[in-house]
């Protein structure tokens, strides 16, 4: 079974799902109809992502009950100053009439509206539109603002994630102030392959796994949320399989040496990221 991590407004999460990051909207309803069909209950899909509707055609056609599904979208950088315009477009789309998460994509700092959003989706929980509010890719000085400005703060923070950018120090200073992590791009995003490090290889030839799941297992083992995305139904299976063994401490440590810091980053900067 699929462990549950719990967030700071007394709900919890799948810790494991399936990831709709640069999913073709035309094969989505099949992929997420198999990934469903395997035994996910977690989909974090995006408005940008623009496979919102198929999400939800899947959904739909599963039957699987409301209550037992776990569904992300997230608020566009063109739509700070409109949260409650933004998550109606979604809902529709999804065919839901609320999410369980609700985050806010990107802090576009230079814009200066992530706070003015952060309270929206407050109100947003509070219709019961959400279940629970976060951000994505946010600094530690970005929730800082939120927390101090608004005393409510974020369930979820989704960051980059893997084992050449893991930044500890930060991630635990989040965790402190009650946020929970989710790591996008986990396996590295395509960026790099994970057979060039010995320190995974090792550990994956030892447990008779491969070096994704390696990742994947360290990730969990380090109260980290995450949601492989993959197009291949056997990958779906593969990366639901991490729970008949657990790497050792010093696997935990040999992946953790990897990190290369903010050279190890593969996606931009939370500070420069502009885009509408």
């Amino acid at each position: 079974m699929i462990p549950r991590i719990s967030l700071n407004d007394a709900t919890s999460i799948p810790q494991l799902g399936y990831g709709l990051h640069r999913v073709d909207p035309a094969q989505a309803q099949r992929l997420v109809e198999t990934a469903l069909e395997l035994g996910y209950r977690h989909l974090d899909t995006a408005h940008i992502y623009g496979n919102e509707e198929a999400v939800g055609r899947a959904i739909a056609a599963s039957g699987i009950p409301r209550d037992e599904l776990y569904v992300t979208t997230k608020l566009w950088n063109d739509r700070h100053s409109d949260a409650p315009g933004a998550l109606a477009a979604s809902l529709e789309a999804l065919g839901l009439d609320r999410v369980d998460l609700y985050l806010i994509h990107w802090p576009r700092p230079a814009q200066g509206l992530y706070l003015d959003a952060w309270k929206a989706m407050i109100d947003l929980r509070a219709e019961g539109l959400t279940t629970s509010i976060g951000v994505s890719n946010f600094q530690l000085e970005h929730i800082a603002k939120l927390e101090n400005e608004t005393d409510v703060t974020p369930a979820i923070n989704q960051v980059e994630l893997h084992p050449l950018f893991q930044r500890w120090r930060d991630i635990d200073a989040m965790r402190v102030h009650g946020t929970a992590i989710e790591g996008w791009a986990p396996l590295g995003g395509g960026y790099y392959d994970l057979a060039d490090y010995p320190e995974i290889t090792d550990a994956a030839e030892r447990h008779g796994v491969t070096p994704a799941q390696v990742v994947l297992r360290w990730h969990l083992q380090n109260n980290v949320i995450i949601f492989p995305k993959t197009n291949s139904p056997e990958r779906m299976r593969e990366n639901l399989d991490l729970f008949g063994f657990e790497l050792s401490q010093d696997e935990v440590a040999a992946i953790v040496s990897l990190d290369e810091e903010e050279f190890g980053r593969q996606g931009p900067h939370p500070d420069d990221y502009e885009q509408e």
